[in-house]
């Protein structure tokens, strides 16, 4: 198994937020944790508000700590909340199991990271994961 390295999460973060401007989204966080949710490299853009870091982290921690995007996640806690809240609870509450957060694999697929981010909705900052992780020659799940 490969291991995540700081360039790669660099280049996560800037095809990240190079993504955001372009799409004209409003100002981001981007964090890439490695796969065991220990903090590669962040960023929060100029005009972010103070939580945009906190969220995007915990959006990638529930996806590094569960295997799975945190889309797949909030699919999931709809049907079992009281597990997710579970989950919270006995994480600090850095367990945040909502859409803008996706894996890092690597070229075997194989877990090496998750990328998060907020600022936007949802979907743009799953999307703009997505473009930072392709940027990097690297796979997501």
């Amino acid at each position: 198994m490969t291991t995540l390295s700081l360039a790669q999460a660099n280049t996560i973060i800037t095809a990240a937020l190079a993504a955001a401007r372009q799409a004209g989204h409003k100002a981001m966080a981007v964090v890439v944790l490695d796969a065991a949710g220990h903090l590669k490299a962040a960023q929060r853009e100029d005009g972010a508000s103070m939580f945009r870091l906190d969220v995007a982290t915990g959006k990638a921690w529930a996806a590094v700590g569960m295997d799975a995007s945190s889309r797949t996640l909030m699919q999931r806690a709809k049907d079992n909340p009281n597990f997710f809240a579970s989950l919270s609870a006995a994480s600090q509450g850095r367990f945040i199991p909502q859409t803008g957060a996706v894996l890092i694999r690597d070229a075997a697929g194989a877990i090496i990271g998750a990328a998060g981010a907020s600022g936007g909705s949802g979907d743009e900052d799953e999307a703009i994961c997505i473009a930072g992780i392709q940027a990097a020659g690297l796979q997501h799940a």
